[in-house]
């Protein structure tokens, strides 16, 4: 909120109306102007039909999909795929979150998409000055808080084990403002009573479900979820063969069904469900072509309002993209 906060700011003294764009980014503000921790000067803010009409200049967008979500509104602009938000040679657009660990290759994938568009990009890089803006107390703000209560007791909870270490530590500096210092994980029990408090021992947290020939092994959620999901509506999968040096479909796409099958037999449902595939395939630029986390959402999107609007059921669907 602090950072979008920031932003409006900085459009409305230097004259740009802004455009929210993306559901997390608009449903976001809204709720912070609700509960009053935004001020949006009248007229400010447009909606985004309204972006090109007018000049780039006097246009600040702020939009969702950072972290290289596959069909993000910032992932679709890369490649020019979105209603109204799109890059032109010469847009500046900053990256203001640091990257998850785990998020790179998607993250600079979008990154790549932009500078294809001729944009000039601000984003972590570890060279550049940081624009991120963090919304987690520094050090001497920990002190503060600390200096202020002066608790008998200091639990650090938020974070890896490494951050509440180094957090704890820095606690227990602190003579003559913090008691004692305990370090607690998830499971462990924190015990009160007259004589103070201490950790007595563990329990299981979460969760928990049980294979039947998994011998003890935990089954998450996740799996536990799709299991669910099959029994119900079965699994489309989708076998699409692209070229990889082309982009080009090779053949006509393959629809493998395995638990599901449409009411009233087939009655031509495949070959409507393989023209389904092949619109969105050529619907596609050779960039989304190329980009294969975002052209199997496009193709598992597409396959499921088909089969929806068909069957009324939700089959799990599966791109599966062959690479010749």
């Amino acid at each position: 909120m602090h950072r979008i906060k920031l932003a409006i700011e900085e459009a409305a003294e230097n004259g740009r109306k802004v455009s929210l764009v993306g559901r997390s980014m608009l449903e976001s503000t809204e709720i912070a102007q609700d509960l009053g921790y935004i001020d949006v000067p009248e007229g400010l803010l447009i909606h985004p039909a309204q972006i090109r009409d007018l000049p780039a200049d006097k246009v600040c967008v702020m939009i969702s999909g950072t972290q290289g979500e596959p069909m993000s509104a910032l992932s679709r602009a890369a490649v020019d795929n979105h209603k109204h938000a799109r890059i032109q040679p010469g847009d500046t657009v900053v990256l203001s979150s640091r990257i998850i660990p785990g998020n790179e290759k998607a993250i600079f994938r979008v990154v790549d998409h932009l500078f294809r568009r001729d944009a000039h990009v601000i984003y972590d890089d570890g060279s550049s000055p940081p624009v991120h803006v963090s919304g987690h107390a520094s050090q001497e703000e920990l002190k503060l808080i600390i200096n202020l209560v002066k608790p008998q007791y200091f639990i650090p909870i938020h974070g890896e084990y490494r951050q509440l270490k180094l957090h704890a530590e820095m606690a227990a500096a602190m003579h003559g403002s913090v008691g004692k210092v305990v370090m607690i994980e998830s499971g462990d029990i924190l015990e009160f009573d007259e004589l103070g408090a201490r950790k007595a021992g563990r329990i299981a947290v979460g969760r928990v479900c049980i294979d039947s020939n998994s011998m003890g092994d935990v089954v998450e959620d996740l799996v536990i979820r799709d299991r669910r999901h099959l029994s119900e509506d079965g699994i489309v999968l989708p076998i699409i063969a692209i070229n990889k040096l082309t982009g080009r479909v090779e053949s006509s796409p393959e629809i493998v069904m395995r638990g599901f099958a449409p009411s009233g037999g087939d009655d031509g449902f495949l070959d409507q469900a393989r023209q389904t595939v092949m619109s969105t395939l050529e619907s596609s630029s050779d960039e989304e072509r190329g980009d294969y986390g975002m052209i199997k959402e496009k193709i598992r999107q597409d396959l499921k309002r088909f089969i929806v609007r068909n069957t009324s059921r939700r089959p799990l669907i599966m791109p599966v993209i062959l690479e010749i």
